[in-house]
């Protein structure tokens, strides 16, 4: 695993563009730490801190920052379909099994990179949550703290999803921009779907089903905290069943979609002619 690891970071790391994407998408969550120290004056009268509306209080920052941070996921999908267009423009997928790399660790080396920056975001991610909320947490016991951490693994998951899925669509197409357009094709034909069985049944089915989608399932593991905040600052005035918890089985869906991702990638090389 270290040795097809390793030789995946050499390209990575040779490409200029690859490594300011890869920088890019590394800083990025730092903006979390601007957002908390951000203060907004407000006509003039008073000035509104955001570290001191308690949004950063724990446990709630894990839903909040891994919320935000996955919003920036798509600097490194860049990175992941061009790695895959790459290969195949300069020619060094067929020099690489030339020179005795199989199929299956060809995607075995694209895989491991993916959860290996897919690990390293998330324990970023971990690192900035904790000091943002040792700093402006009402509540530092320690049962707190670690309360709702599992929003970091649904947020993990959900970098490994995601970044599958833009493998297998750099495979099917071998064109970077072509696999982006990809996604948003996914997109759209999602919600045709969801459309086409609202209105066949209702809207309560579609969800339903909508939620076992590629795309779908991945933003539901971790759903929007707005909600959730004004719950608590007005509980009179908002909806109290929003469910926004990370689920297991939500994880088990995407973790399901990305066994078959990297599987279609690997069925995918094994029948190209190459």
């Amino acid at each position: 695993m270290l040795r097809l690891l390793n030789l995946e970071l050499q390209k990575l790391l040779l490409n200029r563009t690859s490594k300011i994407l890869i920088f890019v998408s590394f800083v990025l969550p730092f903006f979390v730490i601007l957002l908390s120290s951000l203060k907004i004056n407000v006509f003039g009268f008073f000035t509104l801190e955001l570290g001191e509306l308690g949004i950063f209080n724990f446990p709630v920052i894990w839903h909040l920052t891994t919320f935000f941070a996955s919003q920036f996921k798509f600097f490194f999908a860049i990175v992941v379909v061009s790695m895959i267009g790459n290969e195949y423009s300069n020619k060094t997928i067929k020099q690489n099994l030339i020179d005795g790399l199989s199929k299956k660790e060809f995607i075995l080396s694209k895989f491991y990179t993916i959860t290996f920056f897919s690990l390293v975001s998330t324990i970023l991610i971990f690192l900035i949550s904790f000091c943002i909320g040792l700093y402006y947490s009402s509540y530092n016991e320690f049962s707190i703290i670690i309360q709702e951490t599992e929003f970091l693994m649904a947020y993990f998951i959900k970098l490994i999803g995601f970044f599958s899925l833009c493998l297998f669509f750099g495979m099917l197409v071998k064109r970077s921009a072509f696999a982006l357009a990809f996604l948003f094709i996914l997109y759209i034909v999602e919600w045709i779907i969801f459309g086409l069985i609202t209105w066949k049944f209702n809207a309560d089915i579609a969800e339903k089903i909508q939620n076992f989608f590629p795309l779908k399932s991945m933003y539901k593991l971790i759903d929007q905290p707005f909600q959730r905040i004004a719950m608590t600052k007005f509980p009179d005035k908002v909806d109290l069943s929003y469910d926004y918890g990370a689920h297991g089985y939500e994880m088990l869906i995407v973790l399901g979609w990305t066994a078959l991702f990297i599987f279609l990638s690997y069925r995918l090389l094994k029948k190209r002619d190459l």
